[in-house]
């Protein structure tokens, strides 16, 4: 049984989470002894393909022609395509149209989460959805006193100052514009946002938000792996304001480094309890409230309850339970 992770376009889509879920689905494979290659021209017996690229839409109808099982892993909906953007909201409809179309080449659909799941099974697909997590590499991300020396230095931070850090796209969506007005209504903390997205594809609001200039406030852009790890080593806080996902790997990284996180209380995340596997707002007043009692340590830590959660998703795992998707298919 040989698998072909199709890749094409792979340059899009490297910095953003499908980018890392394919990353993490390579180590996943190779933990796991399963043969795969990225090569198209090489022989396979089945093929998973992350992107709903035109490319990969015929990609999946050759396949099948050719008698090759398909594997599509659903990391898109309509729900988290909104409020991207520009026009996203108004091509929403389409998109919605064109991802049923792309899904339902597949012999099996795999989806990060059981909420995600349940979106996909509501388009009316009748191809079977499994959820299984994109996953997290808990043996890489662990905070290190090292990176967050490294950190403060390289950001001009002393040990008093508290930091709040975020991880994302220049997204509405992803809270960036909750983000900068929690950074102007508290001056006492600093604020780093960290990724990035080309601003002529993105909303005025957006980039008026990203174009604020604050003394606390700060746009690095879109780093590397290791000077985002640390980054979670050396911060006080990760903020996760997005208003939809589909997993969010970058609360998984947080989880991992055991920094104390704060997340905005949406339906995917409803199966982690606010205030014991993790701290939940509703809006910006809460959001204030609770960034204040973390960081004052007027709350409780909640990051051992967040580290089991990773625990739970790590890539190894993630690999089993590919395996076994991928043997059904193959039997």
């Amino acid at each position: 049984m040989k698998v072909l992770l199709y890749l094409n376009h792979y340059k899009l889509i490297e910095k953003s989470g499908i980018g890392k879920a394919i990353t993490h689905q390579k180590k996943a494979l190779e933990e796991n002894g399963i043969d795969y290659t990225t090569d198209s021209k090489e022989k396979f017996d089945i093929i998973h393909i992350n992107t709903v690229f035109p490319s990969s839409f015929l990609m999946s109808l050759k396949a099948k022609h050719a008698g090759k099982k398909v594997v599509i892993h659903a990391h898109s909906t309509e729900e988290d395509f909104r409020n991207s953007f520009v026009f996203s909201n108004a091509l929403s409809a389409f998109f919605k149209r064109w991802i049923i179309m792309c899904y339902k080449r597949g012999d099996v659909i795999i989806t990060p989460t059981l909420y995600s799941k349940k979106l996909i099974e509501g388009y009316g697909i009748k191809k079977p959805v499994i959820s299984i997590s994109n996953g997290i590499n808990t043996n890489y991300f662990k905070k290190t006193n090292e990176g967050r020396k490294r950190f403060r230095q390289k950001y001009n931070l002393n040990e008093n100052d508290k930091v709040i850090i975020s991880v994302g796209l220049y997204f509405e969506r992803k809270g960036i514009l909750d983000f900068v007005e929690l950074a102007k209504s508290m001056p006492e903390y600093k604020f780093i946002w960290f990724g990035s997205t080309n601003l002529n594809m993105v909303p005025s609001s957006v980039k008026k938000a990203v174009g604020t200039k604050l003394s606390n406030l700060f746009f690095p852009g879109y780093v590397s792996g290791e000077e985002l790890k640390d980054a979670y080593s050396g911060s006080d806080l990760f903020l996760f304001l997005t208003y939809e996902e589909t997993e969010g790997i970058v609360l998984l990284e947080a989880f991992s480094m055991k920094i104390p996180s704060l997340i905005r209380d949406i339906p995917i995340y409803e199966n982690l309890k606010d205030g014991e596997d993790i701290y939940k707002g509703k809006d910006l007043t809460e959001f204030q409230v609770k960034i204040k009692d973390i960081l004052n340590n007027r709350l409780p830590s909640l990051v051992e309850s967040g580290h089991e959660i990773a625990k739970k998703r790590n890539i190894n795992e993630v690999g089993k339970q590919l395996k076994q998707v991928y043997s059904k298919l193959y039997s």
